[in-house]
């Protein structure tokens, strides 16, 4: 779930390379940093979490998507920390008011990764103040 290419190593430890980092490494080093400033000690990097394990993450709503699952509705978005990304499912919803693209929120349940995608199904959440 790491987001930075195999073998090199995060540009981000010197003056210059906050300099010369790209935009969506200046993003990923942001959202840890905010990740990172979260007062509960529960909250973990999401490239850092368990599979099957209870997980606490917090990071940034990037897409909202509506799917169907066997005749029923279900909520997904993808929740990204900086580390890495999270699909998160409410089974049974089609919109919960809060959630939006860009919105800063916690997570806490159980991470499946029974295929190649972790996911999270119907978690609890607290909703964040967005960011700038």
């Amino acid at each position: 779930m790491n987001s930075a290419p195999a073998g090199t190593e995060p540009r981000h430890d010197s003056w210059w390379g906050r300099l010369t980092r790209t935009r969506s490494e200046a993003e990923a080093a942001e959202l840890q940093t905010q990740a990172q400033g979260e007062n509960d000690p529960d909250v973990q990097s999401i490239n850092r979490c368990t599979p099957g394990a209870p997980v606490v993450v917090r990071g940034i709503v990037r897409s909202v998507t509506i799917r169907p699952r066997s005749a029923a509705p279900a909520l997904e978005i993808e929740l990204d920390d900086g580390s890495g990304s999270v699909t998160v499912v409410w089974l049974g919803r089609r919109r919960i008011p809060g959630i939006d693209a860009g919105r800063s929120m916690v997570v806490r349940g159980r991470l499946t990764c029974h295929t190649d995608n972790p996911t999270i199904y119907n978690p609890r959440y607290e909703l964040k103040p967005s960011s700038g």
